[in-house]
């Protein structure tokens, strides 16, 4: 088979960034070389200049919602705006798709669903709810990447939360399995006792909805799991910190030896409480987005590597769910998408703060790809990996527009807002799926098995 060659005077390895040439045999990387030791035979060669190449990008925290609510979001919407936003990967969540992956037969289900549709490859994650504990290890021989459950109410009905009770109960079944489980950290004590507090407040501004959803929350949640991690010794991953005032304790935690992982998300980490204009929906999520003192802590637990990995959470919905025209935020629908502007939006941000492209490439390609399990083939540009990797310009500024998102409703909170880097090329197993605002081809991305 003959040998394809990619050059940059920027390539993001995990030696760092480097002029070099990632050679490509099939759908693998055969090698990442210096640009003067490219081999004779190759034939083929595509130099960016100073565009960086980047690994694929791996979202290990994405509701697709096909099957049942693809006109919410589907597998070749989500995957097509993925795929301009350098994602070669998905890892789909366990609800707001019909039925919920709870049992095998709903994971063969969504197997279905995505059949033919894929722009970029995919995985599952499993749910834990109430009843289901022998669904779990079933679950794991069918091949989901680990498990997902909430304790606090997930806002929709079909994906029920689960108490510390029923935790013990679906732990052991958990532990069996050796993969991790993710959790929506957030109790729901703390949330209704502020939300008794706020009878007659007015849920236009956003204050009132953030002072409903206390750190607290997260705080007694983290506790509650650290202990349980403790006593049980399985794989817990904290999806979606908001809190930054919960680092002390995961920091404590994982010098303990614990085995914990934790990620935010980009709107976490660029935007921030005091900028919410009154009725601005759009900007609503659980938990909730907190001050700029609290943004700045979580830079920080990036930068100490208590947060691990960084993830979208993309959470689409009709424009109607949004409730834009009465602006509640009690009501509103609380999910950000983001999937095509989140490598452009954690770009603007580390550039600022004096991180380098590597950390980008390890929160955003690397961390998620061994939460996942799929580490040996994804998030990095190596020989035997898969050939998934980014063009990307992270020096061009741009205006976030809605012909730039690609996912199926173009809303997000991140329009009209001037962010730097441009994702050029999205190339996922040595096919170009995305390149300059067009997908050439058909859709050929697929479920990652191991």
């Amino acid at each position: 088979m003959s040998l394809r060659a990619f050059r940059s005077r920027r390539v993001v390895t995990p030696e760092g960034v480097r002029p070099a040439v990632v050679l490509v045999e099939g759908e693998q990387i055969h090698g990442v070389v210096d640009t003067d030791r490219v081999p004779h035979e190759v034939k083929d060669l595509e130099d960016f200049g100073d565009l960086a190449i980047l690994p694929g990008l791996v979202d290990s925290h994405v509701h697709i919602n096909d099957p049942g609510r693809a006109e919410w979001e589907g597998f070749e919407t989500a995957t097509r705006g993925a795929a301009a936003g350098g994602y070669t990967l998905l890892v789909d969540m366990p609800l707001n798709c019909e039925p919920s992956t709870t049992d095998v037969s709903a994971l063969e289900a969504k197997r279905q669903a995505a059949k033919g549709h894929c722009w970029v490859d995919w995985a599952a994650w499993g749910g834990v709810v109430t009843g289901n504990p022998l669904c779990i290890e079933p679950l794991a021989r069918a091949g989901v990447r680990g498990f997902k459950c909430f304790l606090v109410h997930p806002g929709i009905d079909g994906f029920t939360m689960v108490t510390e009770e029923q935790l013990r109960t679906a732990l052991p079944h958990i532990v069996r399995t050796g993969l991790p489980l993710l959790v929506h950290a957030e109790l729901p004590g703390p949330i209704d006792s502020a939300t008794e507090r706020l009878t007659g407040a007015d849920w236009s501004v956003y204050g009132t909805y953030l002072e409903s959803r206390p750190e607290q929350a997260e705080l007694e949640a983290i506790r509650m799991l650290l202990g349980l991690c403790r006593e049980f010794r399985f794989r817990l991953h904290i999806v979606h910190l908001s809190a930054g005032s919960a680092l002390g304790e995961l920091q404590e935690a994982k010098s303990e030896g614990l085995l914990v992982s934790v990620e935010t998300c980009p709107h976490y980490v660029h935007l921030r409480a005091d900028k919410i204009s009154k009725g601005a929906t759009l900007f609503k999520c659980a938990p909730p987005i907190r001050s700029q003192e609290n943004r700045e802590k979580l830079w920080e637990g990036l930068r100490k590597v208590v947060i691990d990995l960084v993830a979208t959470d993309h959470s689409p919905c009709p424009p109607e769910m949004k409730r834009l025209l009465e602006g509640n935020f009690a009501s509103a629908w609380g999910g950000i998408a983001s999937l095509s502007l989140a490598l452009p939006v954690m770009s603007t941000e580390a550039s600022q703060r004096g991180f380098s492209l590597n950390d980008v490439v390890r929160w955003m390609a690397e961390a998620p790809a061994k939460l996942a399990g799929c580490e040996k083939r994804k998030g990095r540009l190596a020989a035997g990996y898969d050939a998934d990797f980014v063009v990307f310009d992270p020096d061009k500024e741009f205006v976030a527009s809605a012909d730039r998102l690609y996912f199926r409703h173009p809303i997000s909170p991140y329009l009209g807002e001037k962010l730097r880097g441009v994702v050029r090329a999205t190339f996922v197993r040595g096919k170009t799926v995305f390149r300059d605002g067009e997908f050439p081809g058909e859709p050929a991305g697929r479920e990652f098995r191991n």
